[in-house]
């Protein structure tokens, strides 16, 4: 039984290609994913570079990225990791977050 603290993720084979795309459309949700393309991330450390993202916003792209399917965040101790799930995305739609992370930031 999940603690109080694990949240809801999709299995791999539920990933719906349309919530994927929506939820990496967004130009902060993708840095985001570029981030944590090289690794995961505690939840503190998730902010990006250049300016304060308040935390609501910061957990508002968290929640649209995980319930998406395209990150894990599960706790940890004291702390929330956040993790691409790249291996289930990979499996459901073959080369597409290769496509997506090779696009030039803007």
């Amino acid at each position: 039984m999940p603690g109080a603290r694990d949240l809801p993720h999709p299995d791999a084979a539920s990933l719906v290609l349309t919530d994927v795309l929506f939820a990496l459309s967004d130009p902060s949700r993708l840095a985001l994913v570029r981030r944590l393309a090289q690794g995961p991330l505690e939840v503190a450390a998730c902010q990006p570079t250049g300016g304060e993202v308040p935390k609501s916003t910061l957990s508002h792209h968290l929640k649209t990225l995980r319930e998406a399917g395209v990150v894990r965040n599960v706790p940890e101790g004291r702390q929330r990791y956040v993790s691409l799930r790249r291996e289930d995305l990979d499996d459901r739609f073959p080369g597409l977050l290769d496509a997506v992370l090779g696009t030039a930031a803007e």
